[in-house]
């Protein structure tokens, strides 16, 4: 295990494990486990573990509402859910989607739809890739954000993900 200069486990995205058999109590049940959550915060783009709880850095200590216009001052962000297949020659990028949401840091208070957003996990879960509502930026940023954490798996992505991002 590597140690980033904090003396923490440096976040990576997450691989589903053949060997892992679940029975009894959950079985069944979706397996999060090759699923991440990439935060685009303007010109930022980075990895956030805590996507997935609702719990990311912007999404901490803020109260969401479902109505665009109780955020009138946010600033618009992207959770991008990213499915990670494992092939006979290695993992690559699987699926894609990406979730608008509105945070007003200052004021605590946020917008999203809980349910495009799961809905959307869903979607790169199941292999597709939704990226369209990305601007230009957004998407050069988040095309090298995915080269630059592993270009291996960049290159043996889909074409669909590498046409999504060009």
């Amino acid at each position: 295990m590597e140690l980033n200069d904090k003396g923490k486990k440096p976040l990576a995205l997450n691989i589903v494990s053949s060997k892992v058999q679940h029975k009894g109590f959950g079985a069944g049940s979706i397996d999060l486990s090759n699923v991440s959550g990439i935060i685009i915060d303007g010109d930022e783009v980075y990895l956030d573990d805590g996507t997935l709880h609702a719990k990311s850095k912007i999404e901490k200590g803020i109260k969401f509402s479902p109505n665009k216009d109780d955020v009138p001052n946010g600033r618009k962000c992207w959770i991008v859910w990213i499915a990670i297949d494992r092939g006979a020659e290695g993992a690559s990028y699987g699926g894609a989607a990406a979730c608008e949401m509105l945070i007003d840091t200052e004021a605590r208070r946020g917008w999203k739809i809980l349910a495009d957003h799961v809905n959307r996990m869903d979607k790169a879960m199941k292999r597709h890739f939704l990226l369209d509502v990305l601007d230009d930026e957004e998407k050069a940023g988040l095309k090298a954000f995915l080269i630059g954490h592993n270009p291996e798996w960049w290159e043996r992505s889909d074409s669909a993900l590498k046409e999504a991002l060009s």
